[in-house]
Formats: structure tokens, C-alpha cells, sequence
């Protein structure tokens, strides 16, 4: 509703709800360049219930009244009752569920990772402090616990995997039921190395009580002693994938002067060492049998006289 005749109209809720999502989706940083790019967006109006000719919202205004929502957690309250109506049509699985956890990109660059006893004076001679100034952080060892972010302080240094570059992230968590796809619960935290399995059993806790045994899916780097017993704890049966683990034959380890074999649990491949001396396979050994020049009164082939 508008403030007053004079005045500047504020949002509604729903729209401010399918703005957040415009912004997430098309990853608009501020409330002022959403506004911006709304004005000539027809797809953004679209999806607004907006007219062609309509005004875009005042970035002041419009910045208050998304601020306003989030605080009161209305987005929360629509979510809820978005799960609630597909719970009531019976589109969701009360028994099979599945866990999982992604890494969001922080809006700040690893520039403003800094150590936190660095000094305030970071310019040049003359006194001259730049605003996007070049940093070279190459050989530096930087973590959480001695540098912080002076762009957004909540944001920590993480990477998903040793092949992943480390970026400023949060850590997202879903859980999904098995039946229809759906995301019946969601959350944010801070991305570090417990963040998935705390967060996917606060996640689980929240779930209505039920007298069934139920089940949840989840990948390997679900699979920790502390999980499995909690999830367990909760009434639900873990299904995640085992992470492989390199054992070494009795037979191989007890040989003096040899390698070990090492071969992978739970699976049919295996990797061999070819200096341990193993027998070959049957195939392999009739292919190396055939592949021998025969020099018997029976063959075609005739040996060469030696000179």
C-alpha cells in the first residue's frame, strides 16, 4: 500500500519474494542495480505482474522493504507453507529422503581476505590508499583462523574438493524427499568441514515424528562414525556411499622384501603392483602362450641355422 498520496509506493510482499529470486537467480548484487535493470527488463516484469509501462521500484524503498522481510522471516513462513500444501496432496514421501550440500560464492574477492593484524595504513608513501589496489597473496599461508574478509567477515575460505580452487563461500544444505523430488527444508551456514552432516541432522530432527523406520541417501563425505550413529539415533536408516578404503592382503603384507598389493574394499576393481610377481589370468596367460614361436617337429615355422 502507498505511504500517502505524496509519497513513494512501497512493495508488496509477494513481489519482494519473486524479486529475492530474480536477484539469486541472475546473481544482481544490490537492490539499486535490480531496480535499474528493471526498468528495460520485460522478462523481469513478467515475472512481477508488472505492465510494460510501469515504474521500476525506488531503490531506497524497495531496499527497506526487502530488509523488512528477511528480518520478520517471511520468506521462511512462505516456504513453510508452499511444503505444507504438497505434504496435503500427498506429493512428498514421509520415509525416503535425501541430503545434500553445495558451496555459495561469497560477494567479496580474496583481496579483502587479510590478516587480522594488519595495519590500518595499507597505501603507498605519499599517504595515497587506493580502493581496488593490487594484492599479491602468492606464498602466503592464509586460513580462517588468522585472516578475515573486510567485505562480509562471515564468509570463510573453503574449497569442495583438492581439485577446486579455495574462493570465499557459504555452505548450503538441502533436503529433498525421494518421491517427488521435492526440497522440504533448506538452510545456510558458514562453510566448514562439519557443516553438511551438523546441519543435515538438524535438518532431519525437524522432520514430523513417525513410527516407521525411514531412510535417508546421502554421498561419502556423509559417511563418518558421529553421523551414522546420530542419524540412527533419530529413527532413520543411512543409505550413503562408503568411502574406499586401501587395505593390503595378509598373504602380500607377510612376505619379507615385497610390496604390499593394495586393492580397493567394496568394489570390483583392484589395483596391482606389477613388481609383487602376481600370476596372471587365464586369459592373459593362453593370449602369452600363443604369442610364443613354436620350434617343435610339428610347427611350419623353421629355426634359423646359427652361423
Amino acid at each position: 500500500m502507498p505511504c500517502a498520496d505524496s509519497g513513494r509506493r512501497s512493495v508488496p510482499p509477494e513481489t519482494l519474494l519473486k524479486a529475492t529470486v530474480l536477484m539469486a537467480l541472475y546473481s544482481i548484487r544490490s537492490e539499486r542495480a535490480f531496480c535499474e535493470r528493471l526498468n528495460y527488463d520485460m522478462l523481469f516484469k513478467w515475472f512481477l505482474d508488472m505492465a510494460i509501462d510501469d515504474r521500476a521500484f525506488d531503490p531506497t524503498t524497495f531496499t527497506k522493504n526487502r530488509q523488512r522481510l528477511l528480518d520478520h522471516a517471511i520468506a521462511d513462513e512462505f516456504f513453510a507453507a508452499v511444503v505444507a500444501q504438497a505434504r496435503l496432496r500427498r506429493y512428498t514421501s514421509s520415509e525416503h529422503f535425501s541430503v545434500d550440500g553445495t558451496l555459495l560464492q561469497a560477494w567479496a574477492s580474496n583481496k579483502s581476505f587479510k590478516p587480522n593484524d594488519r595495519s590500518d595504513d595499507d597505501g603507498d608513501g605519499n599517504g595515497f590508499k587506493g580502493r581496488n589496489a593490487e594484492v599479491d597473496f602468492k606464498g602466503q599461508r592464509r586460513s580462517n583462523k588468522t585472516h578475515t574478509s573486510t567485505t562480509d567477515p562471515e564468509a570463510m575460505l573453503f574449497r569442495k574438493s583438492s581439485n577446486a580452487a579455495a574462493e570465499l563461500s557459504y555452505m548450503g544444505h538441502l533436503l529433498i524427499e525421494n518421491r517427488s523430488g521435492l526440497i522440504v527444508d533448506v538452510e545456510l551456514t558458514q562453510a566448514t568441514g562439519y557443516a553438511e552432516r551438523d546441519c543435515a541432522t538438524e535438518m532431519l530432527k525437524r522432520l514430523p515424528a513417525s513410527g516407521r523406520r525411514r531412510t535417508v541417501a546421502a554421498d561419502k563425505s556423509y559417511d563418518t562414525k558421529d553421523f551414522v550413529a546420530g542419524v540412527r539415533e533419530l529413527g532413520f536408516t543411512p543409505m550413503s556411499r562408503r568411502t574406499p578404503r586401501i587395505v593390503a592382503p595378509r598373504s602380500m603384507a607377510a612376505r619379507p622384501g615385497t610390496r604390499a598389493t593394495a586393492r580397493r574394499c567394496g568394489s570390483g576393481n583392484a589395483w596391482r603392483n606389477p613388481s609383487v610377481g602376481s600370476r596372471p589370468s587365464g586369459r592373459a596367460a593362453s593370449s602369452a602362450t600363443s604369442a610364443r614361436p613354436r620350434t617343435g617337429p610339428g610347427s611350419r615355422s623353421k629355426q634359423r641355422p646359427t652361423t
